[in-house]
Parts: C-alpha cells; structure tokens; sequence
C-alpha cells in the first residue's frame, strides 16, 4: 500500500458523509475556533447517547472546508488526522483501490508501513467503538 497526501487536495473532505468527533476533538478544537467547549457544542455538534458528529446541514460539506484546504487543520478531528488509516480501509483491499477513485494520493509515495497504519486504525476503533464494528 502506498500513500502520500497531495498538496492542495480536499477529496476526502468532499465526500458524502459524517465528521465523528471524541471529546478531545471538542476541547482542541474550540478553542482554535473562539469557542468554549459547550458554546462550540451547542453550535456544531450533534450528539446521541454514543456518538458526537459534526453537524451539516443537508448534502453540504464540513463547516471547517475553506477554499485550500482546512480552516482547522492543525487541530483537526482525530478521523480527518487518521484518513485513509481507517479500519475499513486498512483491513480491506478492494474498500483501499475504491477510496483511490476519489483520493489521489492513494498508491502514490514511499510504502506506508503497514504497522503504523494499523496503530492509526486501532486509535480509530478505540475512539469509535460503534463505528468500527464489524
């Protein structure tokens, strides 16, 4: 597997889904964003018994998406940071070469190693219990 971020690029950002968040993901990122935890949570967090996402409204992208890139990158939530070490991605060859339809980065660069990828995933599991089931 081989995969290498390229410059400029949002792809992932544009696809249709949820941005899951931990508590950790909150606490860094309002602050980045003039926010106190709770005021950044009631403005853009939608929570359930257990799961926090971003909220969206509709088929619109994530709120952060500024033209180049991300207005939060530096402390962005723990499952942009672990993209494309994803569970599903990570143990799931044919779920990789079609993620590489939309990523260009995907099967460009050194090998990733394989080790480290996993230590991403399972940081994912950990953090998304209910996502990452199988």
């Amino acid at each position: 597997m081989r995969f290498q971020c390229q410059p400029g690029c949002t792809a992932c950002c544009e696809q249709h889904g949820f941005v899951y968040l931990t508590e950790e993901d909150i606490l860094h990122i309002a602050p980045a964003v003039g926010l106190t935890p709770p005021d950044f949570e009631a403005r853009y967090v939608y929570r359930t018994r257990r799961l926090r996402r971003l909220r969206v409204p509709g088929r619109k992208r994530c709120p952060f998406l500024v033209e180049g890139g991300c207005g939060i990158h530096k402390v962005k939530p723990l499952q942009c940071r672990a993209f494309p070490y994803w569970p599903g991605l990570i143990d799931d060859k044919r779920r990789w070469q079609l993620t590489a339809k939309f990523c260009p980065g995907i099967e460009r660069g050194e090998l990733i190693n394989i080790t480290l990828a996993r230590e991403v995933a399972d940081e994912m599991r950990a953090a998304h219990p209910y996502l990452c089931e199988d």
